[in-house]
């Protein structure tokens, strides 16, 4: 029935569609907002969307919101990749219409996707504010049911984290979303120990001072314009739980006297000491206390 809408009309519904599977809700007045339409546009657009997936959502009257229901099914397909940089960059709508156009870009595969509807789970988790219980497989403990209360999806550059606070050992980590299954929002009210506030790692900016490697790169010029440094000096700012993986990312030497050696090591950590006190540092090459 789809092919029998405009494009603007499909794109109001894919933009429902969106809203209900990542955060579990809607209102008349975000449809407004988006596509600078009357209330009655949007109601008819409500409308519209009801008579392709009857059962995906209900309205709440005292809060005036539209909320997805428990059997609730996408109207259409959200591309995983897609729809984690949508994520990632606040976009609601776009993206899969310029899939018709060719152009000469070549990006790697990607070796690892999650499963799209364990994450719809998680930021509808993020954005009502609730926690979820799951099913988590580690390398060290195998599968086991968890309590956790997400706050943050996390692109690490290889794969996607999601952090947050893991009632079972009481503390905030990060979790691999593709080791994540079977994902159920909890109706509970929240400890303030549990929310984004009380993370302490996330909310500490670290500042990098990145410099080209002193000694395995011939021109270090060629290192300074690859990353626009000023002045020789990459300066930025990076949270305290996310440093680890940017400086393993980067293959960034954290050794006090840039031991190490290889041509992937073109960045050198001028300012280390920034480091102290960080959790996660076993990710970054070279780092000793």
């Amino acid at each position: 029935m789809l092919e029998n809408y405009s494009f603007v009309q499909k794109q109001r519904l894919e933009y429902i569609d969106f809203q209900l599977f990542f955060t579990g809700m809607l209102s008349r007045q975000a449809i407004v907002n988006k596509f600078a339409l009357g209330l009655a546009a949007a109601s008819r657009d409500i409308a519209l969307y009801k008579t392709q997936r009857t059962d995906n959502l209900y309205y709440d009257n005292a809060e005036k919101i539209y909320y997805a229901s428990k059997s609730f099914m996408p109207l259409f397909e959200h591309d995983p990749q897609q729809s984690l940089f949508k994520l990632t960059h606040g976009i609601s709508i776009g993206l899969s219409a310029y899939q018709d156009t060719q152009f000469p870009v070549t990006a790697p595969s990607a070796l690892n996707v999650p499963n799209i509807a364990w994450v719809a789970k998680l930021t509808q988790a993020i954005v009502q504010g609730k926690a979820v219980k799951m099913i988590y497989t580690s390398l060290s403990s195998g599968s086991t049911a968890r309590e956790f209360v997400p706050h943050n999806i996390v692109d690490n550059g290889l794969r996607w984290h999601v952090r947050g606070y893991d009632c079972k050992s009481e503390s905030f980590r990060d979790f691999v979303i593709t080791r994540i299954a079977n994902v159920v929002l909890l109706n509970r009210a929240l400890e303030d120990s549990e929310t984004l506030l009380s993370d302490q790692q996330w909310l500490r900016l670290m500042p990098l001072q990145l410099v080209p490697h002193p000694h395995n790169v011939q021109y270090p010029t060629a290192i300074e314009m690859d990353f626009a440094m000023d002045n020789g000096v990459l300066e930025v700012s990076v949270r305290a739980a996310m440093a680890g993986y940017l400086l393993r990312r980067w293959n960034v030497d954290c050794t006090e006297e840039a031991d190490l050696r290889g041509a992937e090591y073109q960045l050198y950590l001028r300012n280390r000491q920034t480091l102290y006190g960080a959790e996660n540092l076993m990710l970054a090459p070279g780092y000793e206390e």
